[in-house]
């Protein structure tokens, strides 16, 4: 599989998708440096080349105020059935609405795995597109995100 790389600039700095040939998204961060988006996969693709991805448009609608535009953006990534669960209700949590890793315990039916569902956001390759972003710690702070504290933020204050 070839994958397409793509940077756009956004007000929290440039943020580069990484896409199958199908256009889902395989990786995706606030990042212009590819290895960076590669290191964030457990499979890497046969080849990479620059180009357009369609899930661009999703990433400029988002920032443009249509929080919902990355909800319909395909993503594509391999773990655990733990994981899967975790990531798909990172996909459910709304704008405006984060959860405590506590919660995303509870929600994906093992409440006292909160280290697992801290680790499930940490290996979420698809940022933005599986909001991972909207997850804190019990005490409201923001606790870890792979792509800096200042980006998470920043995403959290255009949700509220």
């Amino acid at each position: 599989m070839t994958a397409v790389i793509q940077t756009l600039d956004t007000p929290d700095g440039p943020f580069t998708l990484l896409a199958d040939e199908a256009g889902r998204v395989l990786a995706s961060g606030w990042t212009a440096d590819a290895e960076a988006i590669l290191g964030r996969l457990r499979v890497l693709p046969d080849g990479v080349q620059a180009g357009e991805t369609a899930a661009a448009d999703a990433v400029r609608r988002y920032y443009d105020g249509d929080l919902a535009a990355i909800d319909a953006v395909e993503v594509v990534q391999s773990g655990t059935p733990l994981q899967t669960a975790g990531w798909a209700a990172l996909r459910r949590i709304a704008p405006g609405r984060p959860l405590t890793y506590t919660e995303l315990a509870a929600v994906i039916g093992q409440p006292r795995a909160v280290r697992a569902a801290a680790s499930i956001c940490a290996r979420n390759a698809p940022a933005l597109f599986i909001p991972c972003h909207r997850v804190l710690r019990s005490d409201g702070s923001l606790g870890g995100f792979a792509w800096g504290t200042d980006v998470k933020r920043a995403l959290l204050v255009r949700e509220a």
